[in-house]
């Protein structure tokens, strides 16, 4: 990874690396989206098996939507291939090391004049149990390709610089993050939170955003006449963490094989589907 990204990471909690995934590549990633999408598109319904889960919802602007999917590694060999890509290895290395596992393949949507809002956040509190994860702030990175152009029109994601470093803050555990608008800056006040602070993450298809378990994030509605796609990809050091799959082992990657590990969703092995979930 470039310097200058790695030192704007560690000062901001965030940076972005342009140019990572060539047109051809991006192009067979939209491709992986189109066909993930038309799949939860037929069951109309939020779906599971083991790990992978498919998240619809109802948009105020749009309907019935599909906003995200879990571990679309299991069932795509485009989108698996790419959680272990070496390029990716390169970004992680210097700030978390070689041994890496991964806790976090999600594909995220914002189709054209969706609200599809992520109100602002920190990842840390979705690190549960915590038990299970130790020293955080130092062992985790998540990371987001850009599919499309990611503007201000179209709901590109964003962060607040260098709110990293206030470590995790006691968010109201009741609060969701999923459909709080962006603006809602009433909880975030008592928090000491300033949200005209927040710059957007531009992004070109191809480019990768990194971003600190502890940097606050979100993303606002998509009012343009395009898609706003995002490949998420969140690591830790494997040491560090008694959950995840393996994505690289002293650098070499580590294709996705056998059974599920256990990550976030705890029946995994009691209650494990394929089974609607609304």
């Amino acid at each position: 990874m470039p310097t200058d990204a790695i030192a704007h990471y560690r000062e901001h909690g965030y940076a972005v690396i342009p140019g990572v995934f060539a047109a051809a590549e991006v192009a067979e990633l939209a491709a992986a989206f189109d066909r993930i999408q038309a799949e939860a598109l037929s069951r109309g319904r939020s779906w599971r098996d083991r790990n992978v889960f498919f998240r619809m919802a109802d948009d105020a602007a749009k309907g019935r939507i599909l906003r995200y999917v879990q571990w679309p590694g299991w069932i795509d060999a485009t989108l698996e291939k790419v959680r272990r890509d070496p390029r990716l290895f390169a970004i992680l290395a210097p700030l978390i090391g070689r041994d890496l596992k991964q806790i976090i393949n999600q594909m995220h949507w914002k189709p054209p004049g969706a609200k599809a809002e992520f109100g602002l956040h920190q990842d840390s509190r979705s690190r549960r149990p915590r038990e299970a994860f130790r020293e955080l702030a130092a062992s985790y990175v998540q990371t987001g390709i850009a599919i499309d152009p990611h503007t201000l029109e179209n709901g590109a994601m964003v962060v607040i610089p260098g709110s990293h470093r206030r470590g995790e803050l006691p968010f109201d555990s009741s609060r969701p993050s999923m459909n709080v608008a962006l603006d809602d800056a009433r909880h975030l006040a008592s928090l000491g939170v300033d949200v005209s602070q927040a710059v957007p993450l531009l992004m070109n298809p191809g480019d990768i955003a990194i971003w600190h378990v502890h940097t606050l994030h979100g993303s606002g509605p998509n009012r343009s006449a395009i898609d706003r796609r995002l490949y998420i990809n969140g690591y830790v050091t494997a040491a560090n963490c008694d959950r995840g799959e393996w994505a690289f082992r002293d650098g070499v990657p580590c294709p996705l094989a056998g059974e599920p590990a256990l990550v976030h969703y705890e029946d995994l092995y009691t209650n494990p589907g394929p089974m609607f979930v609304d």
